[in-house]
C-alpha cells in the first residue's frame, strides 16, 4: 500500500514537470535584423510557423498598426509567394523628414503561389520598413494566417502587462533608442573603417616580414645541408688515404 502510494505521487510530480517544462506553441512573431531604432529605418522579419499536421499555410495577412503609421514599407520577392501592400490614405498627414505623407501602409498580404508552408515548417517573411515612431516603445502588429482547409487562425491578441500570454498572440516589434550620435540603427562609423585601412598595412607588413623570415631559415638551411655534405665528403677522402697509407 505504501508503495503505491509513493509510486502514485512520484507520477503526479512527473506529470507536474512535464506541464511545467512542455514549451509554449509557436506563433507568428516578428523580429528586427539586426536593430530596430526609433526614428530609423528597419528590415523586419515576421516569422510564419505552420502548426497543422494535415494543412499548409497559404496566405499570411499582416495588419498595420494605425496609431503609428508607418509610411515606407518595401517587401522582399519570396519564391513561391505574391506579395500586395495596400495603403490607406491618413485622418490627419503626418510630416516626416520634412515631407507631408498623406497616406500609409495598411496591410501587407502574401498569398503561396505553390505549396505554401507544409507542415513541419516555418517560413519567414522579410520587410523593409519606416520612419519608425520617435513616441513609442514597440509597434503592435494584427497577423492572419490561412491554411489551405480553410481555416484561419487570427493571431490579434496584445499582451496585457502582468497577464500570462494570451493564447493567439499579436506579433510585436521592441523599438531600440537612437544612438547618441543621432545615427538610427546604423552600423559602422569612421573610425570602424580607419581601423581597417590602418590594420591593412600592418597585417602586409607582418606578411612581410613572416616571408623574409621564411627565405632566411630555407637559405640557412640548404647552407646547412651544403656544409654537412662537404663534410661527409672530407671524412670519406681522409679515410680513404688512411687506408692506402
Amino acid at each position: 500500500m505504501k508503495a503505491s502510494r509513493i509510486a502514485a505521487a512520484g507520477a503526479v510530480a512527473a506529470s507536474a514537470v512535464l506541464a511545467v517544462s512542455a514549451p509554449a506553441f509557436a506563433h507568428v512573431s516578428v523580429q528586427p535584423e539586426g536593430e530596430a531604432a526609433k526614428g530609423g529605418y528597419a528590415v523586419v522579419d515576421f516569422k510564419v510557423p505552420n502548426e497543422r499536421d494535415k494543412a499548409s499555410t497559404n496566405k499570411v495577412e499582416v495588419n498595420f498598426p494605425t496609431d503609428h503609421p508607418l509610411a515606407s514599407v518595401m517587401p522582399q520577392p519570396l519564391d513561391g509567394w505574391s506579395v500586395q501592400v495596400t495603403k490607406t490614405k491618413l485622418a490627419k498627414p503626418l510630416t516626416m523628414h520634412g515631407e507631408k505623407i498623406s497616406e500609409a501602409v495598411s496591410k501587407v498580404t502574401w498569398t503561396a503561389t505553390g505549396k505554401g508552408i507544409e507542415p513541419g515548417f516555418f517560413q519567414k517573411f522579410p520587410l523593409s520598413v519606416g520612419a519608425l515612431p520617435e513616441d513609442t516603445d514597440e509597434l503592435v502588429f494584427k497577423a492572419i494566417q490561412t491554411y489551405d482547409n480553410k481555416e484561419v487562425v487570427r493571431w490579434i491578441e496584445p499582451q496585457q502587462e502582468g497577464q500570462e500570454e494570451p493564447e493567439n498572440p499579436a506579433p510585436v516589434l521592441t523599438l531600440s533608442e537612437a544612438s547618441a550620435d543621432g545615427h538610427h540603427g546604423s552600423s559602422g562609423s569612421a573610425k570602424d573603417a580607419s581601423d581597417t585601412s590602418t590594420a591593412a598595412p600592418a597585417a602586409s607588413t607582418s606578411a612581410s616580414s613572416a616571408d623574409s623570415s621564411d627565405t632566411t631559415a630555407r637559405v640557412l638551411g640548404v647552407v646547412g645541408i651544403v656544409v654537412g655534405a662537404a663534410g661527409v665528403a672530407y671524412g670519406v677522402l681522409a679515410g680513404r688515404r688512411r687506408t692506402e697509407a
